[in-house]
């Protein structure tokens, strides 16, 4: 459900930037680092919100990628505690055998 929420979401937002876009093509001046140029204001806007879009979904990249290493780690420990908690059942497991066969050597 949340998946589709956001699909909808996404796409009224693209709707409106659209709408926003076709009204807005007047040719405007541009001032770059080293200059000035002139573009459609319809091409600005649009590389604005490729960019944002760019810049915000690489940034979700990266959380998903450090959770993926997160939970693989965390997977990782949690069997190594599984393993030490089933050879210590284990021993105490054998060691209860060995004084219900031989409690003469208890007392000793």
């Amino acid at each position: 459900m949340k998946g589709q929420t956001n699909f909808i979401l996404a796409l009224v937002f693209a709707l409106i930037v659209a709408v926003f876009a076709v009204i807005n093509v007047n040719p405007v001046e541009v001032d770059y680092l080293f200059g000035t140029g002139e573009a459609p204001l319809i091409l600005i806007i649009i590389g604005s919100v490729l960019m944002g879009g760019l810049i915000t979904g690489s940034f979700g990249m990266v959380k998903v990628y450090r959770l993926q290493r997160e939970k693989k780690s965390l997977e990782k420990q949690l069997q190594q505690y599984e393993a030490s908690e089933s050879n210590t059942a284990e021993r105490t497991t054998d060691e209860q055998i060995e004084e219900a066969q031989h409690p003469e050597q208890l007392n000793s």
